[in-house]
């Protein structure tokens, strides 16, 4: 991991975040208001945009101090809280399976563990 591509990575995190945002709030939204889902969906967008934003803010803060090189572990961790929080409760407003409610505690604790990971990434400043 660069601070480069953890920019990047940032980006397409970003822009997927707002694609999928949009498709659920106008092409899903009766569904899964029907469904009881809106809140599960709306949680699963703002947790990936505010682990969107905290990756770019430590790509940047990377990028301008490289010996940082820790910040790395932070952003794996967060982008695998994004893949495994945020796309189990997309999974789960999109199929119906309830069982894949279970599996975002353990994107949550990637999230915990990369504000963890940087506490411990800033030591070095």
């Amino acid at each position: 991991m660069t601070a480069r591509l953890l920019i990047q990575l940032a980006a397409l995190f970003g822009g997927l975040g707002v694609a999928v945002g949009a498709f659920g709030a106008h092409a899903l939204h009766d569904t899964l208001v029907k469904a009881g889902r809106l809140d599960t969906f709306e949680t699963a967008v703002r947790y990936q945009f505010f682990h969107v934003l905290a990756l770019l803010s430590v790509g940047a803060l990377w990028a301008a101090r490289p010996e940082l090189r820790a910040l790395g572990t932070t952003g794996w961790l967060w982008l695998g809280g994004i893949v495994v929080f945020s796309g189990s409760l997309y999974a789960l407003c999109f199929t119906g399976v309830t069982k894949l409610g279970a599996v975002a505690p353990i994107g949550g604790l990637l999230f915990l563990a990369g504000w963890v990971s940087l506490i411990l990434a800033l030591r070095e400043l």
